[in-house]
Parts: structure tokens; C-alpha cells; sequence
């Protein structure tokens, strides 16, 4: 039988799509329901892309619960197979998820089946104005196109609540890097588009938004070189 998607809080049920659509759509969502299940057997068994084995992490992501707390509610956007969104909710947040790769979603509601999520592309999720408490872009917005990334930013922008707070986290570096395999050699085909620190501190400023604290990885971590933004409304 046919399944009705959940419409989470703040989203529209049919998508204007307020911004441009990524000509590599379909493949990377393709790509990652491919990896999916290896990526999830990689979380469970190395702790990596579980914020709770990363200290810093962590504690990011624990001033970003404790800033919105009360503001409304959040929207983890990227969500994968739901880990931080779990994580949010057991801090006491109102928070969904939503995830381009239906395997991802599929792993979510599976292993998190207190939280809520939802298919969907950061660029096709029509945020209702002033709707939400809190936005993540954690480690979810580094395949959007460079001239797509400025138009998601805005929409978030446009989607918090006066002082509602958006944190982003995506890896470090110059130029393009076309991956053709992950997460235990799979077959993908994907763009990881790289930023350096201050030219992102420079998008969500243009945004709209207010930078309120960063974070530098150096590449010698877990997960390489990266940045944690949090700016808010």
C-alpha cells in the first residue's frame, strides 16, 4: 500500500522550491542509499558520526540545544540515519529530521522511532517564515552546488525565529572533490564542494544572520579538517 510522507511543523506540504534545483539531484541521492547501510554499520561500530564519542562536538551541539531551547522547534536538515536528531530530542528538543536518501530515512525511523523524519532536499523544503527554533546543516550541505549553498542559507535565514539559531558543521578546503566511492569502497558519484572558514562566516552573514561562535578542526581528528558555525537570527 502506498505511504503517506509526514509533514513536519513549518514545512509546506507541496514545495515551491524557493531555490535552485542541483543538476547532480538524483545521482547523490542514488549514492546515498546506496551507502546507507554501510554508513550506519560504520556509525554503530567506530562511533564515527556519533556526536557523543567527540568531545567538541558534543559540546557544540550542546550549547546549540541549550540556546534554542524553548524557541521553537528544530529541524535537523541532512539527517542520515537520524543520529544527532536522537540526540536533540533526548536533551528535550522538539526536533525532526529530514534526509535527501530514502534508505537513510528508512535506518531513522528504525533505530529512532521517537523522533520524526522525513524525505526531502534542503533545496525543496519550502520553510514556512519565522517557523522554526533551530536549524542543522551538520555535515549535510557540502554537496550543494556553490551557487546553491547561498540560496539554502537564506531560506534557513528567512525560516528562524528572532533569535532563533542556525549551526553548521561541513568539511575544510579549496576546490571540488568528486568522490566515486565511500564507506567501504561503494560506487557513488558525488561532489564534496570545499570551503575555507571565512568564506562560509562570509554566506551566512550575507544570510542574514549573525555569526555567534566557530569552531576549528584541525586535520589531524577523526574527521579531517572542518568548521562548526552557529549564528542566529
Amino acid at each position: 500500500m502506498p505511504t503517506t510522507e509526514p509533514v513536519l511543523p513549518g514545512v509546506a506540504a507541496v514545495s515551491q522550491r524557493p531555490v535552485s534545483w542541483p543538476a547532480d539531484l538524483d545521482i547523490v541521492r542514488d549514492s546515498y542509499d546506496r551507502v546507507a547501510d554501510n554508513y550506519v554499520d560504520m556509525v554503530a561500530t567506530t562511533s564515527l558520526g556519533d556526536i557523543r564519542a567527540q568531545p567538541w562536538l558534543r559540546a557544540a551541539m550542546d550549547v546549540f540545544a541549550d540556546a534554542v531551547g524553548g524557541l521553537g522547534p528544530v529541524l535537523d536538515v541532512g539527517c542520515g540515519p537520524g543520529t544527532v536528531t536522537a540526540y536533540l530530542a533526548e536533551r528535550g528538543l522538539d526536533v525532526s529530521g529530514v534526509d535527501l536518501s530514502p534508505r537513510m530515512i528508512e535506518h531513522a525511523r528504525r533505530l529512532h522511532p521517537e523522533c520524526t523524519f522525513s524525505v526531502g532536499s534542503s533545496t525543496d523544503l519550502d520553510l514556512a517564515e519565522a517557523s522554526w527554533g533551530g536549524l542543522l546543516g551538520w555535515w549535510s550541505l557540502f554537496n550543494l552546488p556553490r551557487h546553491v549553498l547561498p540560496q539554502v542559507l537564506s531560506s534557513f535565514a528567512r525560516a528562524l525565529v528572532p533569535g532563533g539559531q542556525l549551526i553548521i558543521g561541513t568539511h575544510v578546503g579549496n576546490g571540488d572533490v568528486l568522490r566515486t566511492e565511500a564507506y567501504g569502497g561503494i560506487p557513488v558519484h558525488w561532489t564534496t564542494h570545499l570551503w575555507q572558514p571565512d568564506q562560509l562566516v562570509a554566506l551566512v552573514e550575507q544570510a542574514g544572520l549573525q555569526l555567534t561562535a566557530e569552531l576549528r578542526l584541525s586535520a589531524d581528528g577523526q574527521i579531517g579538517p572542518g568548521v562548526v558555525l552557529v549564528a542566529k537570527a
